[in-house]
């Protein structure tokens, strides 16, 4: 097979037929923003400029010879690997495709109209905005209140018309590559690798389509198996038999094992001649979901190599609105530092689009399990024949595509879509509640079984199992809870809940002012309810939200920097009641997956990492939370209490229950440490003397669970001025620390810890507190240091933290002592 990428070309302007140079994979509007035709959309409100100009079409151009060999084969293909989205293909003046679905490969057979030489190649894009209008007049199909009516109209990413995230810039463009490919005699469609798992042995059966493309007979495959180790096996003139991989090593999620991948090649020949050869990367795993019966309910988890797993992750968006800047390095590192912040799972969205092969081949490698959601949310669709056979393609294409990595752990048919449609929402029509049911009941499970049959397919996300059976229960399958943030409940709501598995739940705060910069126009916009800041929070009353879950725990800040900082503990302090909580319960609960991992532009959401890539304090807390071994603590306090300022009835008594949560495969023997302090850091013993004020033990913790330690209460301590600060040790090393409180901390007597930073290498800071420090943020000049911790609450003394990212220039350290 010869391929030849088609990388250099041309957009036109139809409105006025000015011409651009461009590369694919790109768009419209990178390419009018480089040629300066319009502004930055993320800037300011610059967006309305995009969308204006996306109510034109466009066309792409190309010109391209064949050489002799390439046109010597036996079948021509044009691939397009990504279309966006409603778009006519013309080959040397005749149109050879009309496309309508960016989520889809489109492979032409060009055969009898390609030329030896001066071959002219043109895709004109229809605006996708009229498209949408146009198609809502013919069929009302709606969704999501935040996106732009007759979304769901167009088989194109659903987050590019706005969502309480994200902007509206629906671009439209060859954001994959786009190659001629040719094809002699025979070629491999594609390569599906069951595993048949037994004791010391793992056998695998490949089902190899082909597509013969002329007459010749003969067709033969070997295949290649290489082992993680570098052992080689070769069984020529393949037939279909099991092939016996002995001592097999598997592949198991990030803590658990090794991501150990065994390299599998195809190799295809017509007679003596190699025709076609595809190579997969494969971790010898079984994978599905648990679902048993129990006291509970039904339990819902990963289940890897017979073990359940607690699914320790977050949701997964677009990188960009520009889906060409979207590059296999800045991925990488988006979920590398999922890794390092102890992930174990990831949720792609189901609002977005695929990803491409190498987010798949990165999370094999780093041992994180992929929920995938189809593209299809928050939305109701026209299940007319053209749609089916449309979406029946797309599933086809990726689905093959993707079926075949280790990670791939579950395929949801939806986002949200089975909830909102059981209570009307967005339904119009008895058909529209009908189709949804044949969509993700019957036909998506049809074609996932036929194409993925390996893989464990789950109607919605969240759901019970289907057929509108109450499908945000607690007691079964996944749940999406958001009382706390969108109906303003505290944080100590979490703990009233024990989800089985929760997939979406989240808390918003303000990105880096150094990500804010690049978009804001002058000074005055560093105001939370400022135009601009407004422009950049799609979620509606979200920051005077912010601000009320701020009266509840922090003193008010005046200063924007202080403000952000705070509203970035807020996030981190929401998501860490409910994972402690969540994993206390280990068994009951089994998932924690909170919204969201990353950013698609620079904006205030609930981000863990913003736009640019830094590290917000969520993910901080995140590397804590999830650490493998967890120290928590359940502690009674005039939060947990209800007790405000003003209450009538004030009389609790403080306490704290500690918990040790072991997501490891081995039984742990830890030294569990807590000490009640003062506001100076101080050990303290109270009057009452026979208050236990401090404690030492040795705790034993089986693999995969969670032990509970006594209560201790504490009454008579002062609660403003008191708190109890703990860890665990697995000898001389300290594996999870945490503090308890007993007010909020707006009414704690804080102590100036006199903090002091200090850059003792290139790789090395120290940090010095003369006091106790609550929530240590550490920056630099540029506010892009990824360290080995931060936000962290610090007893008086010295910490030496290591550097991972950034320089070590205009360093600052502050606390929540802080915040005024």
């Amino acid at each position: 097979m010869k391929k030849t990428v088609i990388s250099d070309w041309t957009i036109k302007r139809i409105k006025d037929n000015t011409i651009y140079d461009t590369l694919v994979p790109g768009s419209v509007l990178s390419t009018l923003q480089e040629n300066k035709v319009i502004p930055d959309p993320f800037v300011g409100d610059n967006e309305k400029y995009a969308l204006e100009v996306m109510e034109e079409d466009f066309e792409y151009a190309t010109s391209f010879d064949c050489d002799a060999d390439f046109f010597a084969t036996d079948k021509k293909e044009l691939v397009f690997e990504g279309i966006d989205t409603i778009a006519d293909i013309i080959l040397n003046d005749k149109t050879i495709l009309h496309a309508e679905n960016m989520h889809r490969t489109y492979r032409i057979d060009v055969t009898q109209s390609l030329k030896e030489k001066e071959n002219s190649l043109k895709v004109y894009f229809h605006s996708p905005t009229k498209y949408i209008r146009e198609a809502y007049k013919e069929c009302e199909c709606d969704g999501s209140e935040d996106a732009m009516v007759g979304f769901a109209n167009i088989r194109k990413a659903h987050y590019m018309f706005g969502w309480d995230w994200g902007p509206r810039i629906p671009d439209a463009g060859l954001f994959r590559p786009v190659s001629l490919v040719g094809i002699e005699k025979a070629r491999i469609e594609n390569v599906r690798i069951h595993q048949q798992h037994s004791e010391g042995e793992v056998k695998l059966c490949l089902f190899i389509d082909d597509e013969v493309i002329s007459d010749n007979t003969g067709i033969s495959y070997d295949v290649r198996i290489i082992s993680p180790d570098g052992d080689e096996k070769e069984i020529n003139n393949y037939k279909g038999q099991m092939i016996p991989i002995e001592k097999p090593m598997l592949w198991w999620p990030n803590g658990f094992g090794e991501q150990n991948l065994y390299t599998v090649t195809v190799i295809q020949r017509v007679g003596d001649k190699i025709t076609d050869e595809v190579t997969k990367r494969i971790g010898l795993r079984t994978m599905t979901i648990t679902r048993k019966k129990d006291q509970w309910g039904e339990s819902f988890s990963h289940c890897v190599n017979g073990v359940d797993i607690f699914a320790l992750g977050a949701d997964y968006i677009p990188e960009d609105n520009y889906l060409s800047r979207i590059t296999p390095e800045r991925t990488r590192q988006l979920l590398e530092d999922c890794k390092t912040a102890n992930f174990n799972s990831i949720r792609v969205w189901g609002g977005g689009f695929f990803p491409g092969d190498e987010f798949y081949d990165i999370c094999d490698e780093l041992g994180l399990i992929v929920w995938q959601d189809l593209m299809f949310a928050c939305a109701v669709y026209d299940l007319n024949e053209n749609f089916e056979d449309n979406i029946h393609q797309e599933i086809k294409d990726n689905i093959r595509r993707i079926e075949g990595h280790a990670c791939l752990g579950l395929i949801s048919g939806n986002n949200e879509m089975e909830q909102f449609v059981k209570e009307g929402v967005w339904v119009k029509t008895h058909k529209q509640k009908a189709d949804y049911i044949k969509m993700y009941e019957y036909l998506f499970p049809k074609w996932i079984h036929e194409y993925a049959s390996d893989t464990f397919y789950w109607p919605s996300s969240p759901s019970s199992g289907g057929s509108f059976d109450n499908p945000n229960d607690d007691s079964r399958g996944d749940v999406h809870y958001w009382e706390v943030w969108h109906s303003n409940k505290p944080f100590t709501e979490f703990r009233k809940h024990f989800f089985r598995y929760l997939s979406e739940f989240g808390f918003q705060s303000i990105p880096s002012r150094k990500s804010l910069e690049k978009v804001m126009e002058k000074e005055e916009d560093f105001n939370l309810f400022s135009y601009n800041m407004e422009k950049h929070q799609r979620n509606s009353s979200a920051n005077a939200k912010i601000m009320q879950y701020m009266q509840s725990t922090f003193k008010y800040p005046c200063d924007f920097d202080v403000l952000t900082y705070a509203s970035q503990l807020l996030a981190g302090e929401a998501i860490r009641y409910g994972v402690e909580h969540f994993r206390r319960n280990r068994g009951r609960c089994m998932g924690a997956i909170y919204w969201q991992l990353n950013d698609c532009w620079p904006v205030i959401s609930w981000s863990s990492i913003d736009y640019y890539g830094r590290w917000k304090a969520l993910h901080y807390y995140a590397q804590r939370f999830f650490s493998p071994v967890l120290v928590s603590c359940e502690e009674t306090s005039t939060v947990s209490e209800g007790i405000l300022v003003n209450s009538e009835k004030t009389d609790f008594t403080p306490s704290i229950r500690l918990n040790i949560s072991n997501e490891t495969m081995s039984d742990k023997e830890l030294t569990l440490e807590w000490e009640l302090r003062n506001a100076a850091g101080e050990t303290i013993t109270p009057e009452i003397r026979e208050i236990k004020t401090k404690d030492a033990k040795v705790v034993k913790v089986p693999a995969l669970s969670a032990v509970w330690l006594d209560k201790v209460s504490l009454p008579g301590i002062d609660i403003y001025s008191n708190y109890v600060s703990f860890r665990v040790r697995d000898k001389n090393k300290i594996l999870s620390t945490g503090t308890a409180f007993f007010v909020p901390a707006k009414y704690f007597h804080f102590e100036d810890p006199e903090l002091k930073i200090t850059a003792v290498s290139e790789k090395e800071l120290m940090v010095e507190a003369k006091a106790f420090a609550k929530n240590v943020e550490i920056r630099n000049r540029d506010d892009d240091l990824v360290l080995e911790d931060n936000f962290f609450d610090m007893n008086p003394g010295q910490r030496i933290i290591e550097v991972k990212r950034g320089q070590l220039d205009g360093l600052r350290v502050s606390s929540v002592y802080d915040i005024h």
